[in-house]
């Protein structure tokens, strides 16, 4: 009878098709250009706000300078870089991201810009959970090339590790209504952004950014020294 190779074979199918639907095996990213650029500093642009909160930007802006300062950029100060694209009547970070490289690296003579999009932020209720949620795509250009040097995303919540089961269904509707007003009055999402912001841009994370020519791990491929 063939019912067991047949069963092994329909196994073997399962089991490589949950492994491709978790995304077990991460792709390697691809840093020939990173390599070959090897950028010192950074223009951080104001980050655009794809979601319905107005205090994505500024939050997940004033969070950037510290995980690149400490990969080894040098990190262009936030406040000169606000009020320079001000003097220039540019206020909207949409404006702002399509200032052409050439443009950028005539102003602030940078190697590499960081374009950030926040896709969410803020608490969101739903019926018997809670959360505070932040995440953030970004993109690293050469602005003497205009190539993509990097690309990454990293998400942050404050349900991670939580756990709900006791209570019943009564305490889950309570606790998750408690959770929301005090996440939302004490501005929970600035702390999540923090946390987004230190897993995107911190190097040696796996496909994070490499390290800068100022962190004493330069050169190692984005791999922490031991």
């Amino acid at each position: 009878m063939p019912t067991k190779p047949f069963r092994l074979a329909g196994l073997a199918a399962l089991a490589c098709a949950t492994l491709a639907l978790t995304g077990c095996a991460t792709k390697a990213y691809n840093y020939a250009n990173f390599r070959e650029a090897r950028p010192a500093s950074i223009l951080v642009l104001p980050p655009v706000n794809s979601s319905p909160d107005v205090n994505a930007t500024y939050s997940m802006m004033s969070h950037t300078t510290l995980p690149l300062a400490e990969s080894g950029y040098y990190v262009f100060p936030v406040t000169l870089v606000e009020e320079t694209f001000k003097q220039n009547g540019l206020t909207s970070p949409h404006d702002i991201q399509q200032v052409s490289v050439a443009k950028l690296r005539e102003i602030f003579g940078a190697d590499s810009a960081l374009y950030i999009d926040v896709k969410q932020y803020g608490t969101t209720y739903a019926v018997i959970s809670s959360e505070t949620r932040v995440t953030a795509v970004a993109k690293l250009v050469d602005l003497r090339s205009g190539k993509t040097l990097w690309e990454g995303a990293a998400t942050a919540s404050s349900a991670e590790g939580n756990n709900n089961s006791g209570g019943g269904l009564i305490g889950m509707l309570v606790m998750a209504a408690v959770k929301q007003i005090m996440e939302t009055v004490s501005e929970q999402g600035h702390l999540i952004a923090g946390r987004t912001s230190g897993r995107l841009l911190m190097a040696g994370q796996p496909n994070g950014i490499l390290y800068g020519p100022r962190s004493p791990f330069y050169l190692k491929d984005g791999v922490p020294g031991k």
